[in-house]
């Protein structure tokens, strides 16, 4: 007796506008506070759980139904990161109470920087093979991490600076990324340009 196996194709909407959207928003307001232009992180932190965390990690959700692994791992991981810091900014602002606020290592979170440092510069590898636009946010992404790193061990004097730039300039490609990859699905041509992949590992 023969078995016939069936599938059904869920048909959903690419994902990545949305996740680059979310992504620009929280790095915009994030640098804004990193460059001294605001101050304080109690208003950074509904824009790092509800966009930086929350609309990534659905855009990571329908990225696994595309069976896009590069941006479902990329959409998947950047939203945890934001989970993490916001939570690591309310323990280090005494939410959770003192015992914790008083034990809190930045030290950690610069290992934790390290990480993601590492995971980013793979993901710079995939997005050669993607656009030139998600590669150069990558880029900057690793800049950021790198920046990070240096303020919180120490390395160098800029380090927080190059951080801050580098984070305003993940927002204002990603806002671009965002656009272009809308309104070319929207109008069904090219309609701003993204960059093709750069072909060297294909």
């Amino acid at each position: 007796m023969s078995q016939e196996i069936q599938q059904i194709k869920t048909i959903v909407a690419d994902p990545t506008p949305l996740g680059l959207f979310g992504l620009a928003m929280v790095t915009l307001v994030a640098s804004s506070q990193k460059l001294g232009i605001t101050s304080g992180l109690s208003l950074v932190l509904p824009w790092a759980i509800f966009l930086g965390a929350f609309v990534q990690l659905i855009a990571c959700f329908f990225d696994f139904k595309h069976n896009n692994t590069f941006g479902a791992t990329a959409f998947g991981a950047y939203a945890f990161f934001w989970f993490g810091i916001a939570l690591s900014w309310l323990i280090k602002m005494g939410i959770f109470g003192e015992v914790l606020s008083s034990q809190a290592d930045t030290k950690q979170l610069g290992f934790a920087f390290v990480g993601y440092l590492i995971f980013s510069l793979f993901m710079t590898l995939g997005a050669v093979e993607t656009n030139k636009v998600l590669l150069i946010i990558f880029l900057l992404i690793d800049l950021l991490f790198f920046g990070l790193i240096g303020d919180v061990f120490g390395w160098f004097h800029s380090a927080h600076t190059l951080a801050a730039y580098a984070e305003l300039g993940i927002a204002f490609l990603s806002f671009y990324g965002s656009g272009a990859m809308l309104l070319n699905k929207h109008f069904g041509k090219l309609f701003l340009p993204i960059g093709k992949p750069l072909g060297i590992f294909k």
